[in-house]
């Protein structure tokens, strides 16, 4: 066997053996008291919108699309959700202070207007994510009077 063959192989079985360790999954059916929908009230344009192009990456209904089950791919998913909840979540969006809150309505409308969020890596294997230019004024309309509510 030769040396290239000896290499293959070794990373071949080192590809099958990550598949067996596995991210925990973040999906849950429920729907907090402390998420967005049961603290405001949300339109189910503006729903439709958070849920097809936010809420994989900000809250803890994430819709998997095939290619998260293979790994490395899964660690790399995993993570960035991970990171996306960190800044944002709107499934614990209730435990955020007024002020805190206020601040993440402003920062979604800038990045929203400024075409910063659905990140581009994203968009790019999640086309139908894409916010289109109704999309995003629905969007920002609603963060701003969100914010003005908030006392």
């Amino acid at each position: 066997m030769s040396l290239k063959s000896k290499i293959i192989g070794g990373v071949a079985v080192i590809l099958i053996g990550l598949q067996f360790f596995q991210p925990s999954p973040n999906q849950s059916d429920e729907v907090s008291v402390i998420h967005i929908e049961r603290m405001y009230a949300v339109p189910p344009k503006v729903k439709a919108i958070l849920v097809r192009s936010c809420y994989d990456c900000h809250s803890a209904s994430t819709n998997y699309p095939w290619y998260s089950r293979i790994q490395p791919v899964a660690w790399y998913i995993a993570e960035h959700i991970k990171k996306g909840k960190a800044t944002l979540n709107f499934s614990n969006f209730g435990e955020y202070s007024p002020r805190r809150q206020r601040n993440k309505f402003r920062a979604m409308t800038a990045q929203v207007k400024d075409g910063e969020m659905p990140l581009t890596s994203y968009t790019r294997m999640h086309r139908h994510a894409v916010l289109s230019k109704a999309d995003k004024q629905v969007l920002i309309t609603w963060f701003g009077t969100m914010e003005d509510s908030i006392k």
